[in-house]
């Protein structure tokens, strides 16, 4: 098995890390329940690093109902027993770092799970208790407490407040089973403070911080007029003292931060990228920008620019656990960008399409300065999988009043070997999502024996990339190139050019051809939605 062990005094790994998303539930079922487990995943540390990765990050694998795919958390001291236990996940931990793979782990600050020690003894205790100060309680409105407290809208839809027997009401931005957590209370900050040294003490490298910009609170909780400054649970300044206090805690440790930061002002985004705050945060708009090369090159150019005054490195992402898959996405003919309030059942798309697309989306990511997230999958060209609506387990469908097809569909059990049950993904129990028909088509092993399929084309793109000094250059240089087509050029004259247009053009003076998203035409031209990689 290639990898090396990890070199502590690489501090500065994370600014040009290609970073892979597990989710664990879905990665690998290691006992044979239908359940992905740590046990799958440690069986599959060769592939990972055959793949070529720098560090794994995992969603959450703590004790939880899973009312939300995990993201409703019960203990963070604690493995969920379908994933495994607290020593498999220390034993990952190290097995992984041995090999040259860091870990990195979620933490979900806005909201535990109502199952959490704390939201059941405020329940228990009940109105004006100590134990319902770690919460959002309030009384409801109306003459006898029936109307909700505020009128905001819920992540999921619909209003965020439940109330309890006793007549109070508790706020939750996302399912019911998720209560928020009252950030203005020290014993909140204490606890997740804690919780970080935990896992840094059990040496992962760094930790992904879910829905970063929502846990703080207007004390009010006032209704929301549209255009309010500030926003009563959105970006608020309070936000930034709580990541200072992380930032602290992580530095003894050389951690990592990588914040989950949805906003569309690009002053209010770069602040929580300041030097003693978070480390990097994900690049959202590059992941939902369309198939379209004027509003691409417009997103790499706005994010790099906002990080440079902070001196942060840029993220690149295509996809992960929430958003429709890369290939499906790719090939609509209508809308090939993403939002949550457009998913719908049955859009047509055209996989063939979308796959070509997808891998030159590859190669153009993967060639931009900074770090680079894949989920996994992506290497495998999963298309988004469409759920029979009565197995459909993702609360956002329910809570859209069945509109939303959810997120069951990029959240399908991962094909392992082809003829095997289940596509490889476990041995015996049939899988938590069903895998579509055809499914073993996009078999790991399948692809692995396949020199031009996309596992093989990532496996190459990722050994460039960490092969070649000038990937990890910081800036790039945009060549002059045709209308719809992408180039530039990295450090030691790497360039890429991503045809984007609808018909082949010339590529600019090179050296070689070092990768390909496709084949040239027969007289070296970059045909339609292909990317490649020349040395000059």
């Amino acid at each position: 098995m290639k990898g090396s062990p990890l070199e502590p005094a690489d501090r500065n790994w994370w600014r040009s890390a290609a970073i892979y998303q597990v989710y664990v539930r879905s990665f690998a079922d290691g006992d044979g329940d239908g359940t992905g487990d740590l046990a799958g995943v440690r069986a599959r540390l060769p592939y990972l690093v055959e793949l070529g990765v720098d560090a794994l990050w995992f969603t959450p694998w703590y004790l939880s109902p899973l009312a939300d795919g995990g993201y409703d958390v019960a203990d963070y001291r604690t493995i969920d027993p379908q994933f495994g236990t607290l020593a498999e996940a220390e034993k990952l931990i190290a097995e992984a770092g041995e090999l040259g793979i860091r870990t990195i782990v979620d933490i979900v600050p806005n909201h535990v799970s109502d199952q959490h020690p704390w939201f059941r003894a405020a329940v228990a205790a009940g109105p004006g208790s100590p134990e319902r100060a770690l919460f959002h309680f309030r009384a409801g409105r109306g003459d006898a407490g029936q109307i909700p407290p505020n009128d905001w809208i819920g992540e999921f839809g619909g209003t965020p407040w439940t109330r309890l027997p006793d007549g109070e009401w508790y706020l939750h931005l996302f399912a019911p089973e998720q209560p928020d957590l009252n950030w203005d209370h020290p014993a909140v900050r204490t606890e997740h403070e804690d919780v970080l040294r935990f896992w840094f003490d059990r040496g992962v490298a760094g930790v992904r911080i879910d829905s970063a910009v929502l846990p703080a609170k207007d004390p009010a909780l006032p209704d929301f007029t549209p255009g309010t400054d500030p926003h009563p649970y959105v970006d608020r300044d309070d936000l930034h003292d709580i990541y200072r206090s992380w930032r602290a805690v992580a530095d003894q440790y050389d951690g990592v931060f990588v914040g989950e930061v949805w906003l569309p002002d690009t002053e209010r985004f770069v602040r929580y990228l300041r030097p003693d705050e978070l480390h990097t945060a994900f690049n959202l708009s590059f992941l939902a920008c369309p198939w379209d090369a004027g509003r691409l090159r417009a997103s790499i150019d706005e994010t790099l620019a906002e990080h440079a005054p902070v001196g942060a490195p840029a993220t690149w992402v295509l996809c992960n656990h929430d958003v429709t898959r890369t290939v499906t996405r790719y090939g609509r003919a209508d809308d090939t960008g993403f939002a949550f309030e457009r998913k719908r059942f049955g859009t047509p798309t055209d996989l063939e399409l979308g796959t070509r697309r997808a891998r030159a989306a590859a190669l153009l990511s993967l060639a931009l300065p900074g770090a680079v997230y894949l989920y996994q999958g992506e290497e495998l060209g999963l298309p988004e999988a469409e759920i029979p609506r009565e197995l459909i387990q993702d609360p956002m469908h329910s809570r859209s009043g069945g509109t939303d097809p959810g997120r069951d569909g990029c959240r399908v059990p991962l094909p392992w070997v082809a003829d095997a049950p289940y596509a490889g993904f476990g041995s015996t129990g049939e899988p938590w999502l069903p895998q579509p028909a055809g499914w073993a088509a996009y078999a790991a092993d399948r692809q692995a024996a396949d020199p031009h399929s996309m596992l093989s084309l990532y496996r190459a793109a990722l050994a460039l990339r960490r092969a070649r000094p000038g990937f990890r250059s910081t800036g790039l240089t945009w060549l002059d190139a045709a209308p719809g087509v992408l180039a530039f050029e990295r450090g030691e004259g790497l360039r890429c050019v991503a045809n984007l247009s609808a018909a082949p053009v010339r590529l600019p003076a090179h050296g070689a051809v070092l990768l390909a998203s496709g084949p040239l035409t027969e007289d070296g031209r970059l045909p339609a939605d292909t990317a490649v990689w020349l040395s000059a």
